[in-house]
């Protein structure tokens, strides 16, 4: 079976790293190359500059309504 070259296939393994490759290269010799590997998780950087942001965003909304609560209190006062 000659297989062009230029015939590139884009597949996604299941959780174990497994691809199906399809029925008419059953009982055939395969040699298969990776040429892209692509996550789909985000990386580490990601992942920090999200954490850093909700962060900040937490620490902004904390002190807003520190300030609201602040008010509501002194309006009780009067």
């Amino acid at each position: 079976m000659k297989v062009d070259t230029d015939d590139l296939r884009t597949n996604e393994t299941d959780n174990r790293g497994r691809i199906y490759l399809g029925t008419e290269y059953a009982n055939k010799r395969v040699t298969v190359a990776v040429v892209e590997v692509e996550s789909d998780r985000p990386d580490e950087d990601e992942l920090a500059a999200a954490y850093r942001e909700a962060s900040e965003s937490a620490a902004e909304l904390a002190e807003d309504w520190n300030e609201t609560s602040d008010e509501a209190w002194n309006g009780l006062d009067e």
